[in-house]
């Protein structure tokens, strides 16, 4: 039995068949549905690039607009809050309007509003012009991978198309620095925005020609109040897990938190009553796709909490430059990449769900290697332990998405593919803040002040030295040579400790992942 073919069976007493709700027509020979694959990379390609290009332009855009450090804050926010606010309702738009009319409506709009917002005259227009992408980018990457799930029917073909897909986005934050350096080297920082225009244009024109249409065939009444809960879900908790990341627990975030929680419950409640729900929730019923959820979220977490600290000790304690720090990142992207397309044919002979444990296994063993390894060697120990966490979470990434898509009804395909797209973002947030919280703690617990520092320099530079690990080296490199290699000493020894302390934390975690994934997902039948 094949791994759609379970899910039908899985389905049948709620719903035909995927084989009947495939676009109708002649059938399309195999080479229109990789070149309709092809054109949806442009928009993968772009949200990924934009992603992380962005923060390179920083420095730039507060020089050029003059902003203020809470402007600057919200022109990064702006975009992921509306987002991550937006991806479920406009997953589940696609599923009635058509997913092919939403990806080129968003492509269309993301186009022009980067366009617009390459010339912002003011941080407010900018701000506005990244909420506005949100929006529209909130079309895109659910569009682009429930339509893989209808285009590629066949299940050995699907799961390299959502390879590729992954790849694409994984390639894509690799390419992101390193693109973003070189536009703002050679123009200015709005070339990173307009640069969407000529990558959405393959997309635009031949798009309708190669990419069919789909969508649910019964489609239900779009329900204007789950849209706004929906909202008012996923923007307070997002915000609060982004305030929690950067200025740690408090009475603000805890409260947003909360309130996005209370209004889950109401969403859920709302959506058990309509006829036609926004989100269908029996899909959690389906424990295929809520693990493959968890097994995605948790990826996602492990690799973003590896990256933050990895980030800072590169550049802080071993003094490397950001854009050295990112090129020497490359290797483990690439190996993300890779080790995503590697497993496609594997799973042809092992069952699915052992892969994604096997890639959860991978990523407990890069953090084991930090928790045992000797960090004294230099960075070559955290590079390596990035290197074996990137090709587990590529390896549990893939598989993951593929058991999303092909547990639910095709009529579905929307819906999942934004709740997936959810879990990218919430994997990647609490990565960041729970991690970061962690390792922010167990560093300001552990410095020692070296004795005479406090003495020798002000109480405003003490203190962000007792905060941060760039506050401690930013203090040091006005001190005197002995004063300050002693401080360097100390803050490396307090922020190793946090490290190992944060590694430990995310070995339990990702082990226990990939127990729960064996388990509930191992009698997922092979590919063959």
């Amino acid at each position: 039995m094949t791994l759609s073919a379970q899910s039908n069976q899985n389905t049948r007493s709620t719903s035909t068949t995927a084989a009947d709700f495939r676009p109708s027509g002649p059938a399309k020979a195999p080479w229109r549905d990789w070149h309709a694959l092809a054109l949806l990379m442009f928009p993968v390609l772009l949200v990924a690039v934009d992603n992380t290009a962005l923060t390179f332009a920083l420095p730039a855009i507060a020089s050029s607009l003059e902003t203020t450090g809470v402007q600057l804050l919200w022109i990064v926010d702006a975009y992921p809050l509306v987002l991550a606010g937006l991806l479920v309702a406009m997953g589940s738009l696609g599923d009635r309007i058509g997913r092919r009319r939403l990806l080129l409506t968003g492509s269309v709009g993301f186009a022009a509003v980067s366009a617009a917002t390459a010339f912002a005259p003011s941080a407010e227009w900018l701000i506005a012009g990244r909420a506005m992408l949100g929006f529209f980018g909130a079309m895109l990457m659910p569009s682009t991978l429930s339509l893989i799930r209808n285009i590629f029917p066949d299940p050995n073909r699907r799961r390299l198309a959502v390879a590729i897909w992954a790849a694409g986005f994984s390639g894509g934050a690799a390419l992101g620095p390193i693109f973003g350096g070189w536009l703002l080297e050679q123009f200015w920082w709005g070339a990173i925005l307009l640069v969407a225009v000529p990558i959405m244009l393959p997309l635009l024109a031949f798009g309708p020609a190669f990419i069919p249409e789909s969508k649910d065939p019964r489609p239900g009444r779009v329900d204007v109040p789950s849209i706004v809960l929906s909202l008012l879900v996923m923007v307070p908790v997002v915000y609060g897990i982004k305030e929690l990341a950067t200025d740690g627990f408090g009475a603000a975030p805890v409260g947003l938190i909360a309130f996005g929680l209370a209004m889950g419950v109401v969403f859920v409640r709302r959506q058990q009553r309509l006829a036609s729900p926004l989100l269908d929730m029996s899909l959690f019923g389906n424990r295929v796709f809520s693990t493959a959820i968890t097994a995605n979220v948790l990826a996602l977490f492990s690799f973003n909490g590896f990256i933050l600290f990895l980030a800072q000790h590169l550049q802080l304690l071993d003094g490397m430059t950001p854009s050295a720090a990112g090129i020497a990142m490359i290797p483990a992207l690439v190996a993300t990449v890779l080790a995503g397309l590697a497993v496609v044919p594997m799973v042809r002979k092992v069952r699915p769900g052992f892969v994604v444990a096997g890639g959860l296994a991978l990523s407990a063993t890069g953090y084991g290697i930090v928790v045992f390894g000797d960090h004294g060697s230099g960075p070559a120990l955290l590079l390596a332990a990035l290197l074996i966490l990137a090709l587990g979470v590529g390896t549990a990434e893939t598989i993951s998405n593929d058991l999303i898509l092909g547990s639910v009804p095709v009529e579905k395909s929307g819906a999942a593919a934004a709740i997936s797209e959810t879990g990218y973002e919430v994997g990647s947030l609490l990565g960041t803040a729970v991690l970061g919280s962690i390792l922010t703690a167990s560093y300001q617990r552990n410095l020692r002040l070296p004795a005479g520092v406090e003495e020798t320099a002000s109480g405003t530079a003490v203190h962000q030295a007792g905060e941060t690990l760039a506050g401690a080296v930013e203090l040091a490199a006005g001190l005197p040579a002995p004063l300050a290699e002693a401080l360097r000493g100390a803050a490396r020894l307090a922020f190793d400790s946090g490290v190992h302390t944060t590694a430990a934390i995310a070995l339990v975690l990702m082990a226990s992942a990939a127990a729960l994934a064996a388990v509930v997902l191992r009698k997922v039948p092979t590919a063959d």
